[in-house]
């Protein structure tokens, strides 16, 4: 329940209430005015009905359904640790509909609802009030007591507001009527009046006495000195929909003037800054969150889709494109590619082209040139990719520009904290037209039950493995932690100062690895992937 130094709302509500000075809470109508009203310094809140049905675009006639208005309640109880008020109409129905009125208010943590005697569907008090008509007052008796009854919370309180100056019936009836609601079991009476003086409720608050505490509205009397409401012992005075009318004010001198200049120079140093909206809407919350459920690695971690070489096995097919834009399913393979990175908060991803570049243009990637495609290899391609980089080291994941995958692969990639992790497809019996991607794989422990909690690292890869030996294929996915990208690059510079190196793959920089002893974890998987490295891949990549 929403609290402030360990009390309920409706007991911080209660203790203003009966407070021997005068409080002051302030209306919103939504989330957003709600924390504002907070962070401003009120200790509660009045949602005005007023403004609630203003903000939805409806007049103050119960156009708006109470449970729209419940919805907003949720919000704007979420948003504040405060007391709310609820401005609630005539409870919107009969004592059935204001007992279910006061449990789902409770549910929401509201701390009080203030309920008119008058007639369902209400009337705002100042359109025509001397034409309204008033409800029954044993009628209206019966609705407080049947909401004290259905409320658990001792400490709920319900606001009785007396409409008998507002519908011109004079002082007797105000009295006489406050009486009956008091004698009901209200916690409260709300006395209002249209006048632009403050005579009427003084009046009242003379005869009343101490009976019960009096909140008063002074939205028409509003030049009255706010001393005089505490010479005279009023509980608590409301601001009852001053917020609404400086937004609506402030909105529409926005609208005309961006009307008028065409330009956001006359407004951008007039409004609350995004950030300032961002902070009100505790962005800083989320963040940690995602620190502390994303799954780890995944906001800090880009690719490098390697895909600069034609694909000559697809024959007409790459004639004037390169196989990562070959057609599946209406889209390029790079453009499944990108999504399938995407869906996993991944959005930093680098192309490598080479042939036929410039048909490789998708929106929102950064791309790399190899223009030496057709002489060069994979490591030459992934060395121009990585010293591109700027900025600090980021953890990467390298893979092919003609190969599907679920995004199970690149998430389970992002939770590993190795150097150097590559995925292994343990169906390899299946898989030997995949071998040309990274070779055949001999591990530490083969795919079965005992590797599900095992640490499983690479022994050695390659297309001339003895067959008893092979524990899978290489699917051709390598994740570079931050700290290991200085390392292999430095490694790959190497390699390629060597000629023969000239077109090294992706296989060869995992065989350097493990000559030099660094450990290459592993990670396990049947399927979850498909090579496009045929016409018959195309048509089954239809269905992947």
């Amino acid at each position: 329940m929403s609290s402030t130094s360990g009390t309920t709302t409706s007991h911080q509500f209660k203790k203003l209430l009966l407070s021997d000075q005068l409080e002051f809470i302030c209306e919103a109508h939504n989330g957003l005015s709600a924390k504002i009203v907070q962070e401003a310094g009120f200790r509660g809140i009045w949602a005005s009905g007023l403004s609630i049905s203003a903000q939805f675009g409806v007049r103050d006639n119960n156009e708006a359904s109470w449970t729209q208005i419940l919805e907003v309640l949720e919000f704007m109880s979420d948003a504040t640790t405060i007391p709310i008020l609820l401005d609630g109409d005539t409870g919107y129905g009969n004592f059935n509909n204001m007992q279910r009125l006061v449990r789902k208010l409770e549910q929401r943590h509201i701390a009080a609802v203030c309920i008119e005697d008058k007639l369902f569907p209400k009337m705002n008090s100042f359109i025509k009030g001397n034409a309204q008509p008033m409800a029954d007052m044993q009628e209206f008796c019966g609705k407080i007591k049947a909401g004290k009854d259905a409320q658990t919370d001792p400490d709920f309180s319900i606001i009785a507001r007396v409409e008998a100056f507002i519908c011109g019936w004079g002082l007797a009836e105000a009295l006489r009527r406050a009486e009956a609601y008091h004698q009901a079991g209200a916690d409260g009476i709300l006395i209002h009046s249209a006048l632009s003086v403050p005579d009427e409720i003084i009046s009242f608050k003379q005869e009343w006495g101490n009976r019960c505490p009096v909140v008063i509205v002074p939205t028409k009397y509003y030049a009255t000195p706010t001393d005089v409401f505490r010479q005279h012992g009023f509980s608590m005075v409301i601001w009852a929909n001053h917020m609404l009318r400086a937004a609506v004010a402030a909105m529409q001198k926005t609208a005309r003037t961006l009307k008028k200049q065409e330009h956001l120079l006359s407004i951008e140093d007039k409004v609350a800054s995004v950030s300032e909206i961002f902070r009100l809407q505790n962005s800083a919350e989320l963040q940690e969150a995602e620190d502390r459920y994303l799954p780890k690695g995944v906001e800090n971690t880009s690719a490098i889709v390697l895909a600069a070489s034609r694909g000559y096995e697809l024959g007409e097919l790459t004639e004037h494109q390169p196989k990562t834009m070959v057609v599946i399913q209406g889209r390029p393979i790079l453009s499944h590619i990108v999504d399938t990175y995407n869906a996993v908060g991944i959005k930093d991803i680098v192309v490598v082209r080479g042939y036929k570049k410039e048909t490789v243009n998708l929106p929102n990637l950064t791309y790399v040139d190899n223009d030496d495609f057709a002489d060069a290899g994979e490591l030459d391609s992934l060395l121009k990719a990585l010293q591109s980089r700027k900025g600090p080291a980021r953890s990467t994941i390298v893979s092919y520009g003609d190969v599907l995958f679920n995004k199970y692969i690149p998430q389970s990639l992002c939770q590993e904290n190795d150097d150097f992790v590559i995925f292994v497809d343990s169906n390899w019996q299946e898989q030997t037209s995949y071998a040309r991607l990274g070779g055949f794989t001999e591990c530490t422990i083969p795919n079965s039950r005992r590797a599900f909690n095992a640490k499983i690292y690479l022994k050695q890869i390659g297309n001339n493995i003895p067959q008893t030996c092979i524990h899978g294929v290489c699917m051709g996915f390598l994740k570079v932690s931050p700290g290991a990208t200085e390392l292999i690059t430095a490694i790959i510079v190497e390699l390629l100062l060597n000629p023969a190196n000239r077109k090294a793959t992706i296989s060869q920089l995992l065989q350097e690895l493990l000559r030099r002893q660094y450990p290459v974890r592993v990670l396990y998987t049947v399927g979850h992937w498909l090579d496009i490295n045929s016409l018959d891949d195309v048509v089954q990549a239809g269905s992947f």
